[in-house]
Order: structure tokens, then sequence, then C-alpha cells
């Protein structure tokens, strides 16, 4: 991908592969950028990702703190829910799932497939949430209930801190999930203006003149960034987060 990225495009399909460009160029990158859609697109892909973060985040320590720290009749059955449903494949409930937006008027919105995108990625944060939550001694949030916190204090001061690790394992996941998706924002957005990044990628591909490898290469790269910077930066809390959360889930 990088190769043919700086590759010129004469040299993107000679006859004879070449490994290292000898003429490396730029004007990739520059076909890349310079397209209309790309600043739409990505401004598209940022706010549908916060808000997949910050809704699967919230909704997901919510979810598996009330599923062990509470005592209701049903529990058992509703993780046995989340866990089936973690099995199911995203593209067996796209019809489904674009049925009941349509009813709902949120077919070409923002709101739509964040919530499309929540609905594949909290089944996952949930159950690893919940095995962080399974290590917590019961003591801690008794000391804390003496003292007089309340329960949304004992959640927000004290639970969430300690399952920090948990949080940013699950966010890394909903991260790469609402970024690389295509079928989901291709098929719920319906509008140019309002596709992802994922979906800007088949834009260097024309009936007329086929592929452009070297300017969709380029487009990869950067499309790829934010994915390695954002890993490479918490990656120690990934494995770590990963392997804690899954001891007694």
């Amino acid at each position: 991908m990088l190769n043919t990225a700086f590759k010129p495009r004469s040299e993107v399909s000679t006859a004879t592969p070449l490994f290292w460009p000898r003429a490396a160029t730029l004007d990739n990158f520059r076909v890349a950028i310079g397209q209309t859609s790309f600043l739409t697109n990505l401004r598209n892909s940022v706010i549908v990702v916060g808000g997949t973060l910050l809704l699967a985040i919230a909704v997901g320590f919510l979810a598996a703190a009330a599923l062990t720290r509470f005592r209701f009749r049903g529990r058992r059955a509703i993780m046995v829910g989340i866990l089936a449903v973690q099995m199911l494949p995203a593209t067996a409930l796209l019809i489904p799932m674009f049925q009941v937006f349509e009813r709902l008027g949120l077919l070409g919105t923002y709101i739509g497939l964040i919530l499309a995108y929540v609905g594949l990625v909290l089944p996952f944060s949930v159950w690893v949430i919940r095995g962080f939550f399974l290590t917590i001694p019961a003591e801690i949030e008794e000391a804390a209930r003496i003292d007089g916190a309340s329960t949304w204090t004992i959640l927000t001061r004290i639970l969430f801190p300690l399952v920090a690790p948990g949080v940013i394992a699950t966010s890394i996941f909903s991260f790469i999930t609402a970024w690389n998706d295509y079928l989901i924002a291709y098929t719920f957005m319906q509008s140019e203006q309002n596709y992802t990044l994922p979906v800007w990628l088949a834009s260097f591909k024309t009936p007329l003149t086929g592929t452009d490898f070297g300017g969709q290469m380029a487009a990869s790269v950067l499309f790829s960034l934010p994915v390695v910077v954002f890993f490479l930066a918490i990656q120690r809390k990934l494995v770590t987060g990963m392997s804690a959360g899954a001891v007694k889930g």
C-alpha cells in the first residue's frame, strides 16, 4: 500500500512489478486530498465515530454495572441475550435494522448510523467491562456507602477509575468498528454528502477509467493513519484491558 501510494501512474501498472518506486511522487496524495468530498466525508467519520464512542462507553459502563452490582430478576437471561447478539454477524442484521430505521426516519442521519454502530459494539463492551466489575471487591462499595457516598458517586468516582482499562479496551474496539465500516454507512446514509471515509475510498474506481490504484492506495494510507496512531498510543492498555477483563468474564 505504501509503495503504490508513492508510485507514479506509469509504474503502478508495469508488466514487471517494481517493489520500490523509481520516481517517488506525492501526486497520489494530492489527488486524494484534492477531492471535494474528502473533508466532508472526514467530518462525517469523526462525528459518527465520536458519537459511537461516547454512547457505547456510557451505556456499556452503566449496563455492566447494573448486571454485576445489582440483583434483579432476569439478570442471567439478559447476559445470555447479550452473548447471543454478539454471535450474530452484522450482515444478518443489516436488512432488519434498515427497515426499523426507515420507519423511524433515521436513514441518512448521524444519529441513525451512530445507533447502528452502538448496537454492534455494545454486547462486546458490556461483556468486557463486566469482567472488570467482577474483580472489584464489594467491600470497596460498602466502605464508600458507610462514608455517605451515593450510588452515582460510587459509580463515577470509585468504580469507573477501577474499570478504566476495560473501558479503554472497548473504546478501541468501538473506534475501529465504526471507523472501518463500509456496508452499513453506504446502505444507511444514502447520500454522497453523508458518506463516511470507507465509502469515500470507493470513489477511486469508476466504470470508465477503472481503478486509480495510486490514488486509492494514497487514500488508504490517509484512512489508516488515525487507527494506527490511536492504537500505538494506547496499545499497552489494550493488551492489559483485554487480558484482565477476560479473567472472570
